[in-house]
């Protein structure tokens, strides 16, 4: 088998593959050799079958068969042999397959970078630091209350926070509008479940008021039809409640699962939740800027395979996360590109970071990263049970932990200097965690 290997433009390769003739016409032979004992054709026993007859009836398609077969596997042969790493599916052009002839064809195909990571030991890690203070553990405390308040009806105006009952209906330009009208519908005011002003307009009203409400809707507004419309709404309050907290007592902390030790078996169990959350969300802070700081360093050529790949994935998710019957192509790729880019580049640059430092997925930190995560749940050991069941499951834990030794392996070379930071800060900026090329 001849092999030659031209670069043409980027990372695109076109490789010239030439297979004697003997190749094919063997494989051939032996297929249908094989064929004639099995076949069944009319006027013959079984395993009787003349070959000529065989190669008559069927050679054309064996022989259709056999050059798929051997395109694909003299074309896995080629590139192993010339080193060489394609990225996506090639485009196979025959050239030659004429019978009795040497098999010719041309693959181009894009290949996977070839580079040298740059030295992250110039990169600026920020690693925030902040403890879990009493007042923090009291706002959360106010929070759970505010989960389990019961409201309670007031003759008095309204005020933010309280919940009122109202029947409403929207006009625009004086014409009712689909999807403007409801009846006894609770709301909060201040809780931004409305369109702009709406809510606003409602404070200091009272039971059995009637109220103008004039809105503007959003310019982007979900609904088209709708959007940079004026509207005014006839609303009607119905009734004006307000929150009823329960008390911080014993059964408060029962109701939360601390059958033992009252508010003060809480507050320490709130306590270790909030502190294996800030460890979490500090983690995820760095691990951000190791992963920007890696991608920044290394501005590497992409194989556009790749990158159209993850375009469609980003597309899949967009559209799974749409109605039912929603179609997404109106979306242009450009919609998808950077992002899709920048997640290619990551995921190249970390698979090289791990080659490179032979980095490994450490079998006990697995298990302590499913364990932090089942800690949460009320049975535990079912929920690591669960994890080490399946397979696709504890891989992606595998990958989120690999990718943790790369951060660390960063951090350990890195320029990396702490601030301190109060904990509802660090909480309100933790990034969303995202796998490398995931």
């Amino acid at each position: 088998m001849q092999v030659s290997v031209e670069a043409t433009e980027g990372l695109e390769r076109k490789l010239k593959v030439q297979v004697p003739a003997e190749r094919i016409d063997s494989a051939v032979n032996e297929r249908l050799q094989s064929l004639s004992k099995t076949v069944r054709l009319q006027g013959f026993r079984p395993g009787k079958v003349p070959l000529r007859v065989v190669r008559t009836r069927f050679g054309a398609q064996v022989r259709q068969e056999v050059l798929g077969e051997v395109i694909q596997s003299s074309f896995q042969e080629a590139v192993v042999q010339e080193q060489l790493r394609p990225a996506g599916m090639p485009q196979i052009e025959p050239v030659d397959m004429d019978a009795g002839k040497e098999l010719s064809y041309t693959a181009v195909f894009e290949v996977y970078p070839d580079f040298e990571l740059a030295a992250v030991d110039g990169m600026q890690i920020e690693r925030p630091v902040a403890e879990v203070a009493e007042s923090d553990i009291d706002e959360m405390i106010d929070n759970l209350r505010k989960q389990r308040s019961e409201w309670e009806t007031v003759e008095r105006a309204a005020e933010d926070g309280d919940q009122l009952t109202i029947d409403f209906v929207g006009s625009i330009d004086g014409e009712e509008f689909p999807g403007g009208k409801a009846d006894n519908m609770p709301l909060v005011l201040g809780s931004g479940s409305m369109i702009p002003g709406f809510e606003e307009q409602l404070v200091g009203a009272s039971a059995g008021d009637e109220r103008s409400v004039k809105v503007s809707f959003p310019e982007d507004y979900r609904a088209e039809h709708l959007a940079g419309k004026e509207a005014e709404f006839s609303v009607k309050v119905h009734a004006v409640k307000v929150p009823q907290l329960p008390e911080v007592d014993d059964e408060f902390a029962k109701s939360f699962g601390v059958d033992e030790g009252g508010v003060d078996a809480l507050r320490a169990d709130i306590r270790n939740n909030m502190q294996r959350e800030l460890k979490q969300a500090v983690e995820a802070r760095v691990k951000q800027q190791v992963m920007e700081g890696l991608v920044a360093l290394n501005p590497i050529d992409l194989p556009k395979a790749l990158v159209e790949e993850e375009i469609a994935r980003l597309r899949q998710n967009v559209a799974g996360q749409m109605p039912e019957g929603a179609s997404t192509e109106h979306l242009s790729d450009e919609l998808f590109s950077a992002d899709a880019e920048r997640r290619v580049r990551l995921g190249l640059v970390v698979a090289e970071v791990i080659k490179s430092a032979e980095l490994k997925a450490d079998a006990d930190k697995v298990r302590e990263y499913v364990e932090n995560l089942a800690a949460s749940y009320q049975e535990p050991q079912q929920v690591v049970d669960y994890y080490y069941g399946n397979r696709e499951l504890l891989q992606n834990v595998e990958g989120l932990v690999l990718e943790q030794a790369v951060t660390d392996w960063v951090v350990a070379r890195a320029q990396v200097s702490e601030k301190p930071t109060a904990f509802k800060d660090v909480m309100n900026t933790a990034p969303a965690e995202e796998q490398a090329g995931d």
